[in-house]
């Protein structure tokens, strides 16, 4: 259990993905100031369910990923730069009163059976798919990752990895951030993966 300072966004970041953020709002850059000043660097996010990211009267869903920063760069007119990795997921417990910025009290939500002998295979198996459909949506125009990114031979990272790569929605992505642990994941992330490649190959023979 742990209260952290959180960051609300419009996507659904999962543990293993990079997050670059340009921080503008006061509230946020004083999040940013806090987190600089904290061992740990880090901050929770969860994703807005509706509303926006800046401005408040957002709603906000309640599995999120803690993110460290990695990288700070503050601009000249006080806006500041920062690219953070997600590290673990977590349960929002409770909202507290923003100081400035949003705080929650998060509980970790660890994935059920990380070890299970099955998910090397799956990992194999979905591995290729999904740089397949990466490398069909980048061709498309759509904004992904790189399709030949590196993917940890941890298979429970890889879950994570594979999820944040594939060419899908953002509730598709907050879903499987969802999923009870890592084979459940590959399972969904499989079944998705199906409607998408089949609305890829449609526009690519429309194009």
């Amino acid at each position: 259990m742990a209260v952290l300072p959180m960051f609300p966004l419009g996507s659904a970041l999962l543990p293993g993905g990079v997050l670059a953020l340009h921080v503008f709002e006061p509230r946020y850059r004083a999040l940013v100031q806090t987190c600089i000043e904290r061992d740990d660097h880090e901050f929770g996010t969860v994703l807005i369910e509706q509303g926006h990211e800046v401005g408040g009267g957002d709603r906000r869903r309640e599995v999120g990923t803690v993110a460290r920063m990695v990288q700070v760069a503050e601009l000249p007119d006080g806006r500041y730069a920062v690219v953070a990795v997600g590290t673990h997921r977590v349960r929002v417990r409770a909202w507290l009163p923003d100081d400035p910025y949003p705080v929650a009290d998060l509980d970790d939500w660890p994935d059920r059976d990380p070890d299970a002998p099955e998910l090397a295979g799956m990992v194999d198996e979905l591995t290729p798919r999904i740089r397949r459909a990466a490398a069909l949506a980048l061709e498309l125009g759509d904004q992904v990752g790189d399709p030949q990114q590196h993917i940890s031979d941890d298979p429970l990272i890889a879950s994570y990895h594979l999820a944040s790569l594939a060419p899908l929605s953002t509730v598709d992505r907050y879903d499987l951030l969802c999923a009870d642990g890592p084979a459940t994941r590959l399972r969904l992330l499989s079944e998705r993966l199906d409607d998408v490649e089949t609305v890829l190959q449609m526009r690519l023979s429309a194009s």
